[in-house]
C-alpha cells in the first residue's frame, strides 16, 4: 500500500464510519473494484483508532457526564439518568460482542463480497428509509430503556455483515422505536465507542502475536487523517440530520448497491 492508497482509505474509513452507508464496505470496495492491495492489519488499527478519538471528543462531555453519574450513584445510593444511559451503552454493546465472538471469522471467510455489499446496502437502505419514514420520532433518550437498548444492540449485532453499517441500523433501529433522529445517532455513535474499543485492542492483540512489521509514517498518517476527518463528519452529519433526514443517504446506497449489482453482471 502506498501513501496516496493510505490517504484515500483514511479519508474514507473517517467519512463513512459514522454516517449510515457502511464503512466496511467502503473499505473492501477498493481491493474488489480497483484491485488495491488489503490495507493491512497495522494500518486498520491506526484508522480505528483515529474514529475512535473523534467520537469520544465529539461526545466527551456525555462521557464525563456518565463517569460523574457513576461517582453521585455510588454516595447518593441512587440511579441517575446519566448512570442509566452508560448502562445501557454497556447492555446494548453486548450482542454484538457475543455475535462477534461467535459468527466474526465464518463471516470473514463467507462475507466479504461485493455480492454482499451490494444486496445489504439495498436492503438496509431500504429499512433505513421506512424508519425515517414512518417513525414517530417524538422520544428523547431520557425514555430509553432496556428493551429498547437491547434491540439496538441486537440491531448493531447484524453490523458485523458487510454492508449492512453499524450506525446505520442502530439509527435505523432507534428511528422505529419513535425516537428523533439526533437521538438516534447520539446513541449510535456512543453506542460505537465500546464497539470500536473493542474491536481496536482484538486487533491489536493479533498484531503484537503475529509480529507484522509496521510503517510507523502510514500508520500516523491514518490515525490523523481518519481522526480529522471523522471529527468534521460527525459535526456536519449531526448539524444537518434534522434537516436533511436519512433520504440522502438512503439514495446514496440505492446508487451504490445498484451500481455494484450491475458491475457483478
Amino acid at each position: 500500500m502506498d501513501w496516496f492508497q493510505a490517504l484515500v482509505l483514511a479519508l474514507i474509513q473517517g467519512l463513512t464510519e459514522f454516517l449510515p452507508i457502511s464503512s466496511s464496505a467502503h473499505l473492501i470496495l477498493p481491493s474488489q473494484v480497483l484491485g488495491w492491495p488489503d490495507q493491512g492489519l497495522a494500518f486498520d488499527v491506526a484508522v480505528h483508532l483515529g474514529t475512535l478519538m473523534a467520537v469520544m471528543t465529539y461526545y466527551r462531555r456525555d462521557l464525563f457526564a456518565m463517569i460523574g453519574g457513576a461517582g453521585q450513584a455510588v454516595t447518593q445510593r441512587t440511579m441517575n439518568d446519566d448512570l442509566k444511559l452508560g448502562l445501557l451503552v454497556v447492555l446494548a454493546t453486548i450482542p454484538a460482542v457475543l455475535f462477534g465472538f461467535l459468527g466474526d471469522d465464518w463471516i470473514e471467510r463467507e462475507l466479504r463480497s461485493a455480492l454482499v455489499i451490494a444486496v445489504t446496502t439495498l436492503v438496509f437502505g431500504a429499512l433505513l428509509w421506512a424508519a425515517d419514514a414512518f417513525g414517530k420520532r417524538q422520544f428523547s433518550l431520557v425514555r430509553l430503556g432496556v428493551i429498547g437498548a437491547m434491540f439496538i444492540g441486537l440491531a448493531q449485532a447484524l453490523a458485523l455483515i458487510p454492508g449492512t453499517s453499524r450506525s446505520g441500523i442502530t439509527i435505523t433501529a432507534a428511528l422505529a422505536l419513535g425516537y428523533q433522529r439526533e437521538d438516534a445517532a447520539r446513541f449510535s455513535f456512543l453506542l460505537s465507542i465500546p464497539v470500536i474499543l473493542g474491536a481496536g485492542l482484538l486487533k491489536t492483540k493479533d498484531l503484537i502475536e503475529q509480529q507484522v512489521a509496521v510503517d510507523w509514517g502510514l500508520m500516523a498518517l491514518g490515525a490523523v487523517v481518519s481522526a480529522i476527518t471523522a471529527y468534521l463528519t460527525i459535526v456536519f452529519f449531526i448539524r444537518l440530520l434534522e434537516r436533511i433526514g436519512m433520504l440522502p443517504f438512503v439514495v446514496y446506497r440505492l446508487i451504490l448497491g445498484i451500481a455494484l449489482l450491475a458491475w457483478l453482471a
